[in-house]
């Protein structure tokens, strides 16, 4: 029963540390992104491979640029291969909205009107507990499709919470309001 229990909050915890990657990128916390890696990670996203500095430097140049940013989340198959190491399967549906710098930088559009990009792919991790925390080993970005919308993008309404990406967004205000520790 204790190991059931155990394999519980194991499956919560690295739950929790999917979503706090998203987040980090959506809201360019780099310094978040950084705390959901193991300081030896690896990650092969597609154009960058490499170590976890190098990954924190391809976002923030990528995604830095993003007027707009979520990643939603789906199925999560997470599969112990021990008790401190497991294989995390995560679907994610991306939507960006790309001015003409970010759209340079990901090689669509001529940078005359925002374009809309979705992404639809699967992370593939290594996960592992070290000094009781789970984090990101190694990962794979699997891109399975890729949709652009060029045109008749509708604008955000003003009176709707603005996104930040940065920590003057309504989260970490939230946050803060609530005690939490940024």
């Amino acid at each position: 029963m204790q190991e059931s229990l155990q394999r519980l909050i194991d499956r919560e915890e690295i739950r929790d540390l999917m979503a706090r990657y998203a987040r980090a990128v959506d809201r360019a916390d780099w310094e978040g992104v950084r705390s959901v890696y193991h300081e030896d990670a690896h990650d092969d996203h597609g154009d960058y491979k490499g170590d976890v500095d190098g990954l924190i430097d391809f976002i923030r140049e990528r995604n830095g640029l993003l007027f707009q940013s979520v990643h939603f989340l789906g199925n999560c198959l997470i599969e112990f291969a021990g008790s401190d190491v497991a294989v995390v399967e995560t679907y994610f549906v991306t939507a960006h909205t790309l001015g003409p710098e970010a759209q340079e930088a990901y090689g669509t559009g001529d940078g005359s009107q925002p374009m809309q990009m979705s992404q639809f792919g699967r992370y593939v991790d290594r996960v592992e507990r070290r000094d009781g925390a789970w984090r990101i080993a190694d990962r794979v970005v699997v891109f399975e499709a890729l949709r652009l919308q060029r045109s008749d993008i509708p604008p955000l309404k003003p009176e709707w919470a603005e996104l930040q990406r940065n920590r003057n967004d309504p989260i970490f205000c939230m946050r803060a309001e609530a005690g939490l520790a940024p």
